[in-house]
């Protein structure tokens, strides 16, 4: 009888494993000289942790497993490591003067849908620069963001950028107030399915106009150039976009697509938000952004960007663009 493993894990062996160990120490040594010092939390927090993290969403967002201790408190198992760096800053560093630097190497816990090969389990390598104002801030994140790719040995990479506040501003504009319709669209947006979104969009009663521009936006992508055509309550974005840009040194703007249907899950976002693609893999193997009010929730309002960079998907993508280099 064979034992099975649950349904989004997986074992690694020494070869993967001694492959693995090589590229993260890579990606270490990038975060440290950029001065960024190593943290770890527990794999277990309280609930209401993760739960203040997303107060602003109606119902909050809770993780995927919880257990129970001996007083009965409700325990989970940390989706991802923003949350806890910012209990962390909030608890131990409350008076430390900004700004802050942390990075981690630490695997994070998902619930998904086993039929879409998505792991349940899984580790992340990433940066916390805490009490950092945009645009500095978001142009040093992601400038360790692309020095880390490059140490690991990714060639052919690429770094989407948008606005977490783009598109709601557009709905704004539009007139589109129903929290849960906003909801349902906003989903559609982050699981990319533009099917659904018209759906959604169809359901609303606009104008063909209207409805064309909100098909259309989250479909544009490119250089800076796409920013131009953007106006009225979208300016707000697209000129947090432009000062980001136009700070980036030129080896690392060269890597930079600008998406404004770019938008994420996790409710914390409130500007410039990221994704790392590479042809070599179907999914993004990075996400990123600015949380500038999730501090605040936890006693010490400051703004904050980082990223969390998706390990086994950076050494997929990894081998496989240096097996289309041997062929």
């Amino acid at each position: 009888m064979v034992e099975r493993l649950p349904s989004g894990t997986r074992d690694f062996l020494p070869d993967e494993m001694r492959e693995l160990r090589a590229m993260t120490d890579r990606v270490r040594a990038v975060f440290e000289n950029a001065g960024y010092g190593e943290v770890y939390t527990p794999a277990l927090e309280y609930e209401a942790t993760f739960t203040r993290a997303h107060m602003d969403r109606s119902p909050p967002t809770p993780p995927a497993y919880r257990v129970f201790d001996e007083h009965g408190n409700v325990l989970v198992l940390r989706s991802d490591m923003t949350v806890p760096i910012a209990r962390l800053v909030a608890t131990r560093y409350h008076e430390v003067e900004p700004p802050m630097r942390f990075c981690y190497f630490a695997h994070a816990y998902r619930g998904v849908r086993p039929q879409r090969g998505q792991s349940r389990e899984f580790l992340q390598a990433g940066i916390e620069l805490v009490g950092a104002e945009s645009p500095e801030g978001t142009v040093e994140v992601l400038t360790v963001l692309c020095q880390a790719l490059d140490a690991a040995g990714l060639q052919n990479y690429r770094v989407g950028l948008g606005d977490a506040s783009l598109y709601p501003a557009l709905l704004d504009r539009l007139d589109v107030q129903d929290p849960e319709r906003r909801e349902r669209i906003l989903t559609e947006l982050v699981d990319g399915d533009f099917v659904g979104l018209q759906g959604e969009i169809d359901a609303l009663g606009l104008s063909e106009r209207d409805a064309s521009l909100l098909l259309t936006v989250p479909r544009t992508r490119g250089g800076p150039e796409v920013l131009h055509a953007l106006e009225g309550p979208l300016e707000h974005a697209a000129t947090g976009m432009r000062a980001v840009h136009a700070l980036l040194r030129p080896n690392v703007a060269d890597r930079v697509i600008f998406d404004l249907g770019l938008v994420r899950g996790l409710g914390y976002y409130t500007g410039a938000v990221f994704q790392v693609y590479d042809p070599a893999y179907g999914v993004p193997i990075g996400i990123g952004g600015r949380y500038d009010d999730l501090l605040g929730q936890f006693g010490r309002p400051l703004p904050a960007v980082g990223f969390a960079l998706n390990v086994e998907r950076l050494h997929i993508a990894l081998t496989s663009e240096e097996g289309g280099r041997r062929t």
